[in-house]
């Protein structure tokens, strides 16, 4: 169904929407909601600054204002689309009316928290303006327009899970192709660039901006547009990678401060250890609860050789690429020696055999101190003061002017940190997409059968636990340079904050398990989130918890679905699987292989 073959008026036998309204009169409701509330934003909402964002001005949009205009935009768009508007069509290709709701709801939402927000911070409903009260009204509007539309077919909440059969987009020339997908990635890109530039004392504007990214999301994936995208990027994968590496790339000349930047770098590294923990967990399907011990591993070998003078070894300083392959070969070792005696474990057994291992380890490096071991780690004190690496000359301690913005010292790590997540893209993909890729994927599905097929089951998970610990241990050695020092703390099961077991297996439980960037996202997502809310330090792992089991109920497959999970958990018949079948963005197997 297109957007063209809705119609106006709802027969007696057309199912109608939740409130009794003809759907002409509901479209026209939400039309002029989204107006007005876009109308809104150009009022003042509180007298007083005090509130974060400038919301005391008549005249233009500022902070969640800002984000309210989007959001009505978005709802206009929609309601638009609704009325057949020529040139909107693709905005709804499955001509379902659950993306204006979606969209309806992404308004309400940031509108609706903005004024519970001023009334608790600054005492009492009486500190908003007028243009609060139209805001209010306004953003209620359109959520009762499209309450009264009809929606056919599956529920909203399966549309959450996967949208309606659409169908095939018109032809396109593939520069066009390439356009949409680059205008994606900018779009992302400021998205990004908007969030992780919120001040940590404006974190009513960084809630409003997760309402309006959650509930926008599912209006565009409730239409149907992830799914033509993520055609697009099957279709130009070399190209779409590339516009995302270029992305990153951009991301600190954008930036004013080099904290944003270091928030970045330190992005990067958890999400390329989230991506080796993928391997195990994901593509193998072994359940991993200790996998952080290996960053651990690779952060001391690299500080030890680093040339730090708290070092045992304070007289050796090797270059960055030896002290590289230093970590990534202690922590294979260590990998091989954990998963040679335990990898014939299975299930839960092997999941309380790596948390063991995860505290073993930092019980381990506590306690080489020379007083209750040998003086190897120091102890509790860790390896301080490492000194930045120098690479062909380029210290990356310093600031440098390149294209006439200064980069610092954490915008330098940032670079380095994308080659290396380069590098270790391309080392996931090739072995998902191998031989010993397949093997994993026949071990996660049915060790049993695998087995029977001649397959060396032992042999094949310890690759991959040795791989995965390699990575790991890979991103730990620039994890102990862009934090100067290595302590024994971070490296547990759950903690505060990153790094810990339970972040990363979040990141890519979260993510999507099985794909690229979905571990990759989660770990933006879990990393950014209770940085930019710091009074969810202490409620992070129940964040973890309630953001898991809302997953497992709507979206068990992850955020990135990986295409042979997405038949696990759903029906065939509620999916849109196409004829001859997509390749899988991950592992390269097309529907029939499926």
């Amino acid at each position: 169904m297109t957007t063209s073959t809705i119609k106006d008026v709802a027969t007696p036998a057309e199912p109608r929407g939740v409130i009794p309204l003809p759907v002409s009169a509901a479209r026209l409701l939400v039309a002029v909601g989204a107006v007005a509330t876009i109308a809104s934003t150009f009022l003042a909402w509180t007298w007083t600054s005090e509130f974060p964002g400038d919301l005391t001005v008549t005249g233009y949009p500022a902070g969640l204002q800002t984000l309210t205009l989007v959001a009505g935009a978005l709802t206009l768009l929609y309601a638009l689309a609704g009325y057949g508007v020529r040139g909107l069509g693709w905005l709804n290709p499955g001509g379902s009316n659950n993306p204006v709701l979606l969209a309806a709801v992404s308004a309400f939402a940031v509108v609706w928290y903005t004024v519970i927000a001023i009334s608790y911070d600054l005492g009492g409903i009486a500190n908003l303006e007028p243009g609060g009260f139209v805001a209010a009204v306004a953003s209620l509007i359109p959520v009762l327009g499209a309450l009264a539309l009809p929606r056919p077919g599956r529920s909203l909440r399966d549309h959450i899970a996967k949208p309606d059969a659409i169908p095939p987009a018109a032809p396109l020339p593939s520069w066009a192709q390439r356009l949409v997908i680059s205008l994606a990635t900018a779009l992302g890109l400021v998205v990004f660039t908007y969030g992780i530039g919120v001040n940590d004392e404006e974190s009513e504007t960084f809630i409003g901006l997760l309402l309006l990214v959650l509930f926008g999301s599912m209006a565009l994936f409730a239409a149907g547009l992830f799914e033509r995208f993520t055609e697009l990027n099957v279709r130009h994968k070399g190209f779409a990678t590339t516009a995302v590496f270029l992305a990153a790339v951009v991301f600190p000349f954008t930036q004013s401060e080099d904290h944003n930047a270091n928030l970045g770098a330190n992005i990067l590294i958890f999400g390329t250890v989230a991506l080796g923990l993928n391997i195990v967990v994901g593509l193998t399907g072994l359940l991993d609860l200790g996998y952080v011990a290996f960053l651990g591993v690779g952060a001391y070998a690299a500080a030890l050789v680093s040339g730090s003078e708290f070092s045992r070894f304070s007289g050796v300083q090797v270059p960055f690429w030896a002290a590289a392959l230093i970590g990534m070969g202690a922590s294979l070792v260590f990998g091989v020696i954990i998963g040679a005696p335990t990898l014939r474990l299975r299930g839960d057994y092997l999941a309380i055999v790596t948390l063991g291992f995860g505290e073993i380890f930092r019980i381990t490096v506590n306690n080489l101190d020379g007083a209750s071991g040998p003086n190897l780690t120091n102890g509790p004190n860790g390896i301080s003061q490492i000194p930045d690496l120098e690479i062909f000359g380029f210290n990356l301690g310093a600031a440098h002017d390149i294209a006439g913005r200064t980069i610092g010292r954490f915008g330098n790590y940032l670079f380095l940190m994308l080659l290396i997540t380069a590098l270790i893209v391309l080392v996931f993909n090739r072995a998902a997409n191998s031989r010993i890729g397949r093997s994993w994927i026949a071990i996660r599905e049915d060790e049993t059968a695998a087995t029977a097929m001649g397959i060396n089951g032992f042999r094949v998970k310890l690759i991959a636990f040795a791989l995965g610990a390699s990575l790991a241990g890979l991103a730990g050695t620039v994890f102990a340079h862009v934090n100067y020092s290595v302590v024994p703390s971070p490296f547990q099961f759950a903690g505060a904050a990153p790094p810990n077991s339970a972040f990363l297996l979040a990141a890519v439980v979260l993510g999507g398990m099985g794909t690229v960037s979905g571990p990759l996202l989660g770990a933006s997502m879990l990393y950014l989130i209770p940085e930019k809310l710091s009074f969810l330090k202490e409620y992070e792992l129940f964040g973890f918890g309630v953001a898991l089991i809302l997953l497992m109920r709507f979206r068990p497959e992850g955020i990135v679905a990986n295409r042979r999970r997405q038949l696990e958990f759903h029906e065939t018949g509620q999916l849109d699987v196409p004829e001859q079948g997509l390749p899988d963005t991950t592992v390269g197997v097309t529907k029939a292989e499926a």
